[in-house]
């Protein structure tokens, strides 16, 4: 058996056809265009990278796009001042604070995402967001578990009544993910570093979403034949050499179908933050 490749371009490219129908849509309804405002501190180079791909995206669909640049020593009340006034304009529907931050803010992380107001939280982190998510309400929901939930939709995986493992806990992708599969009524086990017998847990999975940050770990041997191997990790062993956290050479004979590193789940992360920015118009347009 050899997996079929799940081609993170080829749904991104969907999503965004979407995004723009959706983007002229709201226009026709209201008069406005949805507006992104994306902050970066400092002058850290993959974040600069990240921050003009989403500009690019934004350009692509027709949302409206604000980059704002502030100097590696902003200070927290600077940075919640600038926010405060991008919750308060109403050209911005999406606020998004791109990570990490430099050192001497970095301990406030969490105070400086919870500021957003939830309506504008794209990234979905905002506690009330959460808080929704885990009661099966889906408002705003961090973009990477919703780009491999509406992957595997677009690519007519059947998530109803199957047995899922999410390898990973974090806030970013194990638990928002646990909560998408339970609401698309899989049966969800959630593993982690505590986990005893991982193997024997992984190889009873249909489906399994793998985030947790270590090269090539699930191996062909820790796979159900004819799984789906999500792999959100992105590991970079070489200078020019990325990996994710599933071997994905030896794991595409075993799996039924498997996203590759790069080129897999990295280019929905970016397609799903322009579908919440045109979410968020909407949530805020019917308030």
């Amino acid at each position: 058996m050899t997996a079929k490749i799940l081609e993170g371009k080829v749904f991104a490219t969907q999503i965004k056809e979407e995004v723009k129908c959706d983007v002229e849509s709201l226009k026709a309804e209201y008069g406005v265009t949805p507006g992104l405002a994306v902050i970066i501190v400092g002058e850290n180079p993959a974040s600069k990278v990240y921050v003009a791909n989403k500009h690019r995206s934004c350009g692509e669909v027709g949302i409206y796009s604000a980059v704002i640049e502030m100097p590696e020593d902003t200070t927290k009340e600077q940075l919640l001042k600038k926010i405060d006034e991008l919750n308060k304009d109403e050209k911005i529907h999406g606020i998004l604070v791109q990570l990490p931050l430099p050192a001497h803010i970095s301990a406030d992380e969490a105070e400086i995402l919870d500021f957003i107001h939830p309506d504008k939280d794209v990234d979905g982190f905002h506690p009330i967001n959460v808080g929704k998510l885990s009661v099966g309400q889906e408002p705003l929901v961090p973009c990477t578990p919703l780009g491999c939930i509406k992957m595997m939709e677009l690519a007519g995986i059947e998530i109803k009544g199957k047995n899922a493992v999410v390898i990973g806990r974090s806030n970013i992708v194990g638990k928002p993910m646990f909560n998408l599969l339970l609401s698309r009524h899989a049966t969800v086990t959630v593993c982690h570093s505590h986990t005893k017998n991982l193997a024997e847990v992984t190889r009873l999975a249909d489906i399994l979403v793998v985030a947790i940050g270590k090269p090539n770990f699930v191996t062909a041997d820790m796979v159900k034949p004819g799984a789906v191997v999500i792999d959100v990790g992105i590991n970079r062993i070489a200078p020019k050499k990325l990996v994710g956290d599933v071997d994905f050479e030896s794991v595409k004979e075993v799996a039924g179908a498997i996203t590759p590193v790069p080129g897999g789940v990295g280019l929905l992360t970016i397609a799903m933050l322009m579908h919440n920015t045109v979410k968020a118009a909407r949530i805020q347009f019917n308030r």
